[in-house]
């Protein structure tokens, strides 16, 4: 009885696997086989069996506002004439894809992609104008050059440009990046790094880190994008999260908190306390201990009395509370405590 049994189900087994292998594909209404979308994995138009970059590949010439009516000419004749600028920008990412593109489909835009229509500026090369000119003496409007980068850089990053403080200050594009040649590792700004660049226009921030207490920004360990989005923010300060709090917090994560007794002005603003570019006194602070803490402690309770430079130990009144470390000498967590005993901030 089991072995028929086993036999029983044995074959109906082999049946159901037959079936399985037989059954048709399956087809949706119209009667054709369901198909996985593209994966253009198999396509012919490139020798490595990809198809060319979609950015480039459906690159069409740039509209410039002075001469609408200009026609294109192709990168051949662009080239003919700008042998130099070609030799500078092969070496740039915009270039390798374009090359890649223009394989792929001779009728794809290059030169053009970003100056526009070059028949009124092949005819008469020396008019103002005649092609979008990205320098602040060739004769196109601020916004023509911004209107041709972000037909291709638009949204992410960019989100906020229109209206950002750079934007409402007529900067250009070219004003940081330059890319007709490949100045720097990334990003194509117009100077050796980010810092570098920045540093073009905010001088006065740039001499900041040259102090005693700074950001590693001269060392190289960050740049001024690590906490700032130059292409704009929802903030007049272009800090990349809501508030200075916040930017401080995506690397000094053990001053986020919550704590269970908080210190007022550190919630509010770690500025309160802190110059962060760089500052004279110790931990980027705005005015040495205690005269930092007298800012908002003095005359109440202990201290009760104003510590001045006189108290230092060299000076006349020396006083033993500006000895060592000052006040955070005893009130150590000045950023906040979550121990029982610490509402003074002592543990």
């Amino acid at each position: 009885m089991r072995l028929y049994l086993a036999f029983v189900m044995l074959i109906a087994t082999v049946a159901l696997v037959t079936a399985a292998w037989l059954a048709p594909i399956k087809a949706d209404a119209s009667g054709q086989a369901v198909k996985l979308p593209e994966t253009h994995f198999a396509s012919t138009q490139s020798g490595h069996g990809f198809n060319a970059p979609p950015g480039f590949a459906d690159a069409v010439p740039a509209r410039n506002k002075a001469h609408p009516e200009a026609k294109s000419v192709g990168q051949q004749v662009c080239t003919a004439c700008h042998s130099k600028e070609n030799d500078n920008f092969a070496h740039t990412a915009h270039a390798a894809g374009m090359q890649v593109a223009l394989a792929a489909n001779p009728a794809t835009a290059t030169c053009e992609a970003c100056h526009g229509p070059g028949s009124v500026h092949a005819a008469n090369p020396t008019q103002k104008g005649s092609i979008i000119a990205f320098t602040r003496d060739g004769g196109t409007p601020v916004a023509n050059q911004t209107e041709s980068c972000l037909g291709c850089h638009s949204g992410g990053p960019r989100d906020a440009w229109l209206g950002s403080i750079h934007q409402r200050n007529d900067l250009s594009c070219s004003d940081c990046h330059n890319p007709m040649t490949k100045f720097s590792a990334e990003g194509l700004t117009a100077k050796q790094s980010v810092s570098e660049t920045c540093a073009t226009c905010h001088k006065d921030i740039r001499q900041q880190f040259n102090r005693r207490s700074h950001m590693p920004l001269p060392e190289g360990a960050i740049s001024c994008v690590d906490c700032h989005n130059p292409h704009g923010t929802l903030n007049p300060t272009l800090l990349k999260t809501d508030t200075v709090n916040e930017t401080c917090y995506q690397c000094h994560a053990e001053k986020r908190g919550p704590f269970l007794f908080e210190h007022a002005p550190v919630r509010e603003s770690c500025l309160n306390c802190h110059q962060v570019h760089g500052s004279n006194q110790h931990a980027l602070l705005v005015a040495p201990i205690p005269m930092l803490c007298q800012q908002c402690h003095s005359h109440t309770r202990h201290p009760n009395d104003l510590q001045t430079e006189t108290s230092l130990g060299n000076g006349l009144t020396a006083d033993e509370r500006l000895m060592g470390r000052g006040c955070i000498t005893c009130h150590a967590q000045v950023h906040g405590s979550n121990h029982p005993s610490g509402p003074r901030l002592h543990k």
